[in-house]
């Protein structure tokens, strides 16, 4: 079955996938790609004989480079609202399958995930101070990897490779580029031979650590992050990206 034309949703023998169809604008993540995922998150967590998801991209150059700058800035955005790229948030386990470059709201799909499955050439950046804007989501990141791995990330703005982010925790297998899709699903189907109840506490017993630890610091973050949402670089990093130059910061 099919969310939409440019995000695809598809269950094969009780494993769910969805597809980031926007090759051709490295699978951005334009208002219709997020409702996509919003639909199919819904109808993957109360199908029954849906096990396990995978979410992947189209094409073999990204798996998402982040939020539609383009139309981000035509619609002048500031503070996104809360379910601006959606929450995977499922009782079920989900994969990524990172088939490129996954930057900004890309990364945060994939740092949502349970277990990440990564093309060789893949790469992984938060790319948000490149654009003026902000990455309060990350605030999870330092209970993830190491704390100086995530300032690397936040501050220069610049990609980690496929093999780094398996050196420093944040992917479980770094395969080809063909041999993608097939582990991914392996491990799938591996997870959906197990017990279903088991397969669920441990994955709810994990995010439970995760955000009891973060605790009150994701709302400091929305703090921290609202005046650079809410300043002039904000609109300015989108604009520089629309009209292809490199931006003027302001600083304000």
């Amino acid at each position: 079955m099919s969310s939409n034309s440019q995000l695809l949703y598809e269950v094969t023998d009780g494993i769910a996938t969805i597809t980031i169809n926007r090759a051709e604008a490295r699978n951005a993540l334009n208002a219709e790609v997020r409702s996509g995922i919003r639909d199919s998150l819904e109808l993957f967590t109360h199908d029954e004989k849906a096990k396990v998801l995978i979410i992947t991209g189209a094409g073999d150059i990204a798996f998402s480079a982040g939020a539609d700058l383009k139309e981000m800035s035509e619609q002048r955005l500031t503070v996104p609202e809360d379910d601006f790229i959606s929450d995977l948030n499922t009782p079920k386990p989900v994969i990524a399958a990172v088939n490129g470059l996954a930057f900004g709201g890309g990364f945060y799909l994939v740092q949502q995930t349970d277990l990440v499955v990564a093309a060789e050439h893949a790469t992984f950046g938060i790319t948000e101070a490149r654009h003026g804007r902000g990455a309060p989501w990350a605030a999870q990141l330092p209970l993830m990897i190491a704390p100086r791995v995530a300032l690397e990330l936040l501050l220069t703005a610049q990609p980690i490779s496929a093999s780094r982010a398996l050196e420093v925790g944040f992917v479980n297998k770094v395969v080809s580029a063909e041999a993608l899709m097939k582990t991914a699903r392996d491990l799938a189907v591996q997870i959906a031979a197990n017990a279903p109840l088991s397969v669920a506490a441990g994955k709810a017993m994990i995010r439970n650590t995760i955000e009891s630890t973060l605790g009150a610091g994701r709302l400091r973050a929305n703090e921290i992050w609202d005046p650079v949402y809410k300043s002039a670089d904000a609109q300015e990093g989108p604009r520089a990206f629309k009209e292809k130059r490199a931006p003027n910061w302001l600083g304000y």
